[in-house]
């Protein structure tokens, strides 16, 4: 099932959490330093992280009754599996060391976020993360807040756009700058296909299945279009991407990458478009990008709200 939407906030409270993070990232001196230097950002912010990790259920319970006899009153959000919280009474962040090293650094920011927002810190005294708010599955308002600083912060405001339209327009771009820039594949990808000037669509499915009378097939964790994509062909909605979808030949079944394959798509006006797709398993997800043929040499620049400036190839 595709996941529930994780970042939309309207105009004015997206300018006002990207000012905040850049003014963090000012206050830090982060702008130039890659990865996101996180102990200065840390520092800059005034909130510290845990020495050791607290992240197993009977250690979570026993701080949060140390804190308060009506625990359940103050945690924002029920979890069954808990990756950061937030502790504003202390100014500290806990985040669960076990999860991989990029996952900490979006964690940190995202943590950071509710103690930098002061509205965040003014209202809840705890704020808990779990597996469903962070993959999200309840996506409200703070958490949305929380996701976009900590993005503007991991990817440098338009820094990771800019850097990604001095590379070649593949798949294997956005894995690349995610290691630059101390970021998830996922959420380089995602951050790709979002700030892109051209015409694309990133696929990120769940592992591939083998299913009795079907075959292999996927169901879709996240689409995340290029607002150029969404004006042409609008935004797609697939649940699942089985052999007999458009993008079945495209599923990197017994290999890590597929290379270009061709394909036809049909826009909001009904023309078809000869399009090009390749993906990329990477164990946890698979990646597919798709754009049409025309977008590699396309002039028109439709810019994502806060977007500065970026090369035109």
């Amino acid at each position: 099932m595709t996941r529930p939407d994780d970042s939309s906030l309207d105009p004015e409270d997206l300018r006002a959490v990207e000012e905040r993070a850049r003014k963090l990232l000012d206050r830090a001196d982060a702008w130039d330093r890659f990865p996101v230097p996180l102990e200065d950002i840390l520092a800059a912010a005034q909130v510290r992280i845990a020495p050791t990790s607290m992240f197993d259920a009977a250690a979570i319970i026993t701080y949060l009754k140390g804190k308060t006899a009506d625990a359940g009153a103050l945690i924002k959000s029920a979890v069954s599996k808990v990756f950061g919280l937030y502790d504003a009474g202390e100014s500290l962040i806990h985040i669960d060391d076990k999860v991989a090293k990029s996952k900490q650094t979006f964690l940190t920011l995202h943590e950071t976020a509710h103690h930098d927002l002061p509205t965040h810190r003014k209202l809840f005294r705890f704020f808990q993360d779990c597996e469903k708010t962070l993959a999200p599955d309840i996506a409200d308002q703070f958490e949305r807040e929380a996701n976009n600083f900590a993005r503007y912060a991991l990817f440098k405001g338009d820094a990771f756009a800019r850097h990604a339209a001095d590379c070649a327009f593949e798949i294997k771009t956005p894995i690349k700058l995610a290691k630059k820039f101390g970021a998830s594949i996922y959420a380089s990808a995602r951050e790709f296909a979002r700030t892109n000037h051209r015409a694309c669509v990133v696929y990120i499915l769940e592992p591939i299945e083998f299913v009795a009378g079907y075959g292999a097939e996927a169901k879709v964790r996240r689409i995340e279009p290029s607002p150029s994509y969404i004006a042409q062909f609008g935004r797609p909605s697939d649940a699942v991407v089985t052999l007999n979808h458009t993008l079945g030949s495209v599923l990197p079944i017994g290999r890590k990458m597929t290379r270009p394959v061709s394909l036809s798509i049909t826009d909001k006006n009904g023309a078809s478009h000869e399009c090009v797709a390749e993906a990329f398993d990477t164990q946890h997800n698979v990646l597919i990008l798709l754009y049409p043929v025309k977008a590699l040499t396309a002039s028109t620049i439709i810019l994502p709200p806060g977007f500065k400036k970026v090369a035109v190839v």
